[in-house]
This record gives C-alpha cells, sequence and structure tokens, in this order.
C-alpha cells in the first residue's frame, strides 16, 4: 500500500521522515500514525510492505512547529514498546546534504562524482566511502574522505557496519556507484528515496551484473543505462535518468564496456545532481523531475 501528497510542504515547516522495521505485527501503522498526530504532525507521504514476515514502512510527515526532543523520545518510547527498530531524520534545507559513496572495484562513477564537485557542479558534503574491499581506499584517501571497507562474509553483519557507518556520518543520500553487492530489504527500507543506483543497461531488460554481456551476445543495436532509486526489488525501483547509445557493426565487447562505463558515470552524476538540487519527488513509484527545486515551478516525468 501507497499513499502520497501531490506536493511537499513548503514555507518553514519542519519535515521528518520517519522508517519503521521490525517483526510484522497489528496496530504498528496505527501507532505510528497516531503518534504524529498527537503531536501536531501532517502525514505527507506514506509506504509499507511486508516480505517474509519482515515489516517495513516509511513516513514522511510535516510539523509547524516541531518540538526534536519530544518527538525523539516519544518514537523511543514507541519503538520499545513495539519491539521494532523505529529511526527519524530531520529535513535540514539549509544545511550541506552529507553524501555516502558505497563502492567495490570500478573507479569510473566515483571519480566522476569527485570531479563534479571539485567543479563546483554539485554542493554536498562527501561525507564517507565505504567499499566492498579496499580497492579504491587510495581514490578517497586522494580526496581526503574518510574510507570504511567492509567485507560481506556475512551478509547481515556487513549491513550492520554499514548501517552504523550511515548514521555516525548523519547521511542523506546513499549512492551505489558501481557497488556489486545486493542489498536486503532490511537496509533497503531504511532510506525510501535515498538510494541511488546506476545499472548497466536500460531497465527493466538485462537484469543482473552482465548486462554488457547479454547485449553483445544478443546483438543489440542499442545499449545505455539507468539511474534509478533502490528499492526491495532488485533493479525495479523508480528511474531518474537513462541514456543509451548506438552499437555499430565495428563494434567489440570491450569498446562497448568502454562507452558503457563512460555513460554510466556521466548518467549517475547526473541522478546525483538533481537530487541534490532538490528537482526529484516520487510520485506513485514514478520520478518526477522538476525544472527547479520542488514546489517552485511546473514538472515534467522522466523517461
Amino acid at each position: 500500500m501507497v499513499a502520497a501528497s501531490s506536493s511537499s510542504a513548503a514555507g518553514n515547516k519542519t519535515i521528518i521522515e520517519v522508517t519503521v522495521v521490525g517483526k510484522d505485527r497489528k496496530g504498528v501503522v496505527a501507532d505510528i500514525t497516531n503518534f504524529i498526530f498527537q503531536n501536531g504532525g501532517n502525514i505527507e507521504k506514506i509506504n509499507q510492505n511486508v516480505v517474509r514476515g519482515l515489516f517495513g514502512m516509511q513516513l514522511e510527515a510535516s510539523f509547524a512547529r516541531a518540538k526534536r526532543k519530544e518527538l525523539d523520545d516519544g518514537l523511543k518510547d514507541l519503538a520499545k514498546r513495539l519491539q521494532m527498530e523505529i529511526k527519524v531524520h530531520y529535513q535540514e534545507p539549509d544545511r550541506l546534504r552529507n553524501v555516502a559513496i558505497l563502492v567495490s572495484k570500478e573507479p569510473h562513477c566515483i571519480n566522476r562524482i569527485l570531479a563534479g564537485r571539485k567543479k563546483g557542479e554539485i554542493k554536498a558534503n562527501l561525507a564517507v566511502v565505504i567499499g566492498s574491499e579496499p580497492s579504491l581506499k587510495p581514490v578517497a584517501d586522494e580526496a581526503g574522505i574518510p574510507f570504511h571497507s567492509v567485507s560481506h562474509t556475512d551478509q547481515a553483519e556487513a549491513e550492520r557496519n554499514i548501517l552504523d557507518l550511515i548514521e555516525k556520518y548523519n547521511v542523506d543520500l546513499i549512492v551505489l556507484a558501481r557497488y556489486m553487492r545486493i542489498l536486503t530489504p532490511n537496509f533497503v527500507w531504511r532510506y525510501p528515496n535515498r538510494i541511488i543506483n546506476i545499472h548497466p543497461s536500460l531497465l527493466p531488460a538485462f537484469p543482473g551484473a552482465y548486462a554488457y554481456v547479454q547485449a553483445y551476445e544478443r546483438g543489440a543495436k542499442i545499449v545505455g543505462c539507468t539511474a534509478h532509486f533502490v528499492t526491495e526489488d532488485l533493479d525495479q525501483g523508480p528511474i531518474i535518468c537513462q541514456e543509451s547509445f548506438k552499437v555499430s557493426d565495428s563494434d567489440t565487447l570491450e569498446t562497448i564496456r568502454k562507452k558503457g562505463r563512460e555513460l554510466e558515470a556521466a548518467t549517475l552524476f547526473e541522478a546525483v545532481r538533481l537530487y541534490l538540487e532538490d528537482r526529484l519527488e516520487v510520485y506513485w513509484g514514478k520520478v518526477l523531475v522538476h525544472k527547479s527545486p520542488k514546489g517552485k515551478a511546473t514538472t515534467t516525468t522522466s523517461s
């Protein structure tokens, strides 16, 4: 079940995002929404799901006068009573967004983001780089960004470690810059529409990690990539940007990969830029791309 408002709260209202994760049980939605209403909040968006007995809910609410300590303490008490994990993220428009970049071995996407920041094409605090292995530590070190390597021998433990780092650095946006690991619903639900991934094909075709091989072997005439928000369904999240290039008879697998990597870096960077400029809004599973920051102009639907 998904419900959303057609516009963002305006003015000087405080916007909070509440995520709830835990074993499915009755009454959770009612308890959370009642708490919001009792504290003077208005629910702007709500999304909930259950997968294999695991309940996840994301809620966005606006407050004319938010009493942060009372909200934090009340939700902590509610989490204990419901025996669920409840986290709150406050949207603070006057603060630079904190960005976490998750990587594996390939450097092209993170390099484009770093170059964009250096050129002033994006305004953000690149707070931390997290690698599934240490290959790209020198890249982060050169840029002066803390690097943490998290082994995925045990997926649950790895995700707990990453979640701890995300919380430590007060991260607003998570960018998967060719991060070759699949995040579980237990992780993804905590950051609704705040995780951006780049996939090396025009989704929904050619899912998985070997998209260019599939495209080459099947003689695709057009190859591309897709930047999208991450959901619990693999490679099925709302699409932000898509770009493509034509394949010529002289192209080899290696030339297709080279062109594809260049396009991936550019497309992921564009999605990150639009997010940081507050120009993206997810409405009923589709991304609306605003011509200017949300609520200040008309919108166009991304392709």
